[in-house]
């Protein structure tokens, strides 16, 4: 049974809300994991045939949490992971394009195969109270998270990718 990884970083609840919903979808189809970005190490990525990654934007720009999984676990896999196919999706308050392009540019250097469109689920979160507070992720958003995890955990299990 292929594995695929999912990753990912919350502060706030809503991007951990969109993995799970992710993570739901794709246990139907594969053998499916989820790991925060703190607890992931570069063996974790060796084990996985596919990755998920779920970020917030904070301040414009990936957390720092998630950039610290990256940096972390970039040389130690690099040239190890070419052709695994990967998806992503951002939490954001407003835009989230520089988070979501920062994460492909990563992927696109360790040579990971995208093979979903990635996404961002905005929250309108624009005063300090509303970006500080628990998300709650609508149910269609959601539903937009267990597509992606069930189609990338049914290609995983197909060997389409």
């Amino acid at each position: 049974m292929a594995k695929l990884l999912i990753i990912y970083h919350s502060r706030t609840g809503g991007t951990r809300q969109m993995a799970e919903a992710a993570l739901q979808a794709a246990q139907a189809e594969t053998d499916a994991v989820l790991k925060r970005a703190e607890d992931t190490q570069p063996e974790d990525l060796l084990a996985a045939e596919g990755y998920l990654f779920a970020a917030p934007e904070n301040l414009a720009a990936l957390s720092g949490e998630m950039k610290e999984f990256f940096d972390r676990c970039y040389y130690p896999v690099l040239g190890k992971l070419e052709g695994r196919p990967y998806g992503l999706m951002i939490c954001a308050g407003s835009d989230g394009n520089n988070a979501l392009k920062q994460a492909a540019r990563i992927a696109t250097g360790w040579r990971l195969k995208q093979v979903q469109p990635p996404f961002i689920i905005c929250t309108h979160a624009q005063t300090e109270e509303d970006i500080l507070a628990e998300k709650t992720i609508p149910e269609d958003a959601l539903e937009t998270c267990r597509e992606l995890g069930a189609a990338l955990g049914a290609g995983l299990e197909m060997g389409v990718f």
